[in-house]
C-alpha cells in the first residue's frame, strides 16, 4: 500500500472512530485502501445478532443482522468514491440509491470490499461484496449490493 492510501485508511479510521459514534459501535475498521478499492471490517459480536441460539443450536452462532451487512454496503460504497477525489476528505458524498441482495446468513465476522464503478462531476457508483468467516475459517458472500451517491465538490 502506498504512503498516499495509507494515510487515507488512517484519516478515514479516525473520522469513523471521531465522528461516526454507531459505525465505531459496530467496530467497524478500514482494512484496506488502494484506488478504486477499500475494504472495511466488523467482527462478530452477540450485540449484532437477530437472536440467541437456543434448543438443538447450543453450539451455533446466531446470524449477524441483515442490517449490520446493509450499513456496510452504504459506508463502503460511499468511502470507496473518495479514492478517485483530488480532496478526499473536503469533498461531501450523500446516498442516492443503494441496493443490498442477501445470499446467506452471516456467523462470523464481516468484511466488505468495494470497488469504483464510475465517479462522474456529481454522481458515484460503486459495487460492493459483503463476506462473512466463521470461527473455523470458513468464508463464504453473504450480500452484494450496489450504491449511487451524489457527490459535493468544493
Amino acid at each position: 500500500m502506498s504512503d498516499e492510501y495509507d494515510a487515507m485508511r488512517e484519516t478515514l479510521q479516525a473520522h469513523i472512530d471521531e465522528q461516526h459514534e454507531f459505525l465505531s459501535w459496530l467496530g467497524m475498521t478500514v482494512e484496506h485502501v488502494e484506488d478504486g478499492q477499500m475494504t472495511l471490517r466488523v467482527p462478530y459480536d452477540e450485540k449484532l445478532t437477530n437472536s440467541r441460539p437456543n434448543g438443538g443450536q447450543a453450539e451455533r452462532r446466531a446470524d449477524i443482522h441483515g442490517g449490520v451487512a446493509a450499513t456496510m454496503v452504504d459506508t463502503v460504497g460511499g468511502l470507496v468514491l473518495r479514492t478517485r477525489f483530488d480532496r478526499p476528505v473536503q469533498t461531501g458524498v450523500a446516498t442516492i440509491n443503494l441496493n443490498v441482495n442477501y445470499l446467506r446468513p452471516a456467523t462470523g465476522d464481516l468484511s466488505a470490499t468495494a470497488d469504483v464503478i464510475r465517479v462522474g462531476s456529481t454522481v458515484g457508483v460503486s459495487e460492493i461484496t459483503v463476506e462473512s468467516t466463521t470461527p473455523d475459517g470458513e468464508t463464504h458472500e453473504v450480500a452484494t449490493g450496489q450504491g449511487s451517491y451524489r457527490i459535493f465538490r468544493e
